[in-house]
């Protein structure tokens, strides 16, 4: 009966565990092993050495791109988030419970569209003859177009764009957990508004704001499309320069090795937030 039984556990667990093999392990592993080889002199030395990695630690160039990235979506990070949460606290508190789904389905819509139209449309509203400085110019408010295309303000604009309402879905369903009956208690017992908030509403859905966080960092720390069309690659990420190893060197090894420091950076963002990701989970 206990073989019978572990034989059917392999049955239904094999299918999975197969596609994690085959589309997950398998690809990891060949990346890792690729960080390992060496371009030289046009072609790929296949012999097992650390070079990338030292190069990483050493090249100031990459260094930079990777402080870009940082800072990027770190700013990125703040902005969804001062964003995201009184929109999501709004709709949690102050919209009518029958009209909340609907007002999550029209938060929701702009994610329908193509990420790139979303891209060249930002491109379209900042661009020197574009929306934004033809309306401040018909105002007499400035005299000469803005810069505001092809720069870190416009990645940035775009990414809090593309990515706050991840924020505001988490965060939301992070507030509605709330038992309704804490706030009242708060405030049956003497408690302001504010003090409410901030002792009571703010620190219960904390879980909620680090999900919200975590996944933005992770969508735009890897995004290359944005910064390029967007920002018009005029300052280096990560992502870019290690699409310029693959197109434009063919150095498959860096740019393995690129990639595996992003997963570590990622991996290391994960470790920090994985107490209130459990939480999150666990309510």
């Amino acid at each position: 009966m206990i073989n019978r039984r572990n034989w059917q556990g392999w049955v239904l667990v094999g299918p999975a565990l197969l596609v994690t093999l085959v589309l997950f392990a398998a690809p990891m592993v060949m990346v890792i092993l690729t960080s390992l080889y060496r371009r030289t002199g046009g072609t790929t030395n296949r012999t097992l050495s650390l070079d990338n990695y030292l190069r990483l630690a050493t090249d100031a160039t990459i260094h930079q791109a990777l402080l870009n990235s940082l800072e990027v979506v770190g700013l990125t990070v703040i902005f969804s988030t001062l964003v995201a949460y009184p929109l999501a606290y709004i709709i949690a508190f102050r919209v009518p419970a029958k009209w909340q789904a609907l007002v999550l389905l029209l938060t929701v819509v702009p994610f329908w569209t193509s990420y790139v139209v979303r891209s060249y449309s930002w491109l379209l509203v900042l661009a020197k003859n574009g929306v934004i400085n033809q309306t401040l110019q018909s105002w007499n408010l400035i005299g000469e177009p803005l810069t505001l295309a092809n720069t870190r303000f416009a990645t940035v604009l775009a990414f809090v764009h593309f990515f706050v309402m991840v924020s505001t879905l988490t965060i939301y369903a992070s507030l509605r957990q709330i038992p309704r009956n804490l706030p009242l208690a708060a405030r049956d017992l003497g408690a302001s508004p504010f003090y409410v908030f901030a002792r009571v509403t703010l620190p219960l859905s904390i879980p909620g704001v680090t999900v919200g966080a975590f996944l933005t960092f992770v969508l735009a720390i890897g995004d290359y499309i944005t910064p390029q069309i967007v920002g018009g690659g005029n300052e280096l990420l990560l992502p870019q320069l290690l699409m310029l190893q693959v197109s434009r060197r063919g150095d498959f090894p860096l740019a393995a090795a690129m990639a595996l420091v992003l997963l570590v950076i990622v991996a290391a963002v994960y470790a920090v937030s994985a107490k209130n990701l459990t939480l999150e989970r666990k309510r």
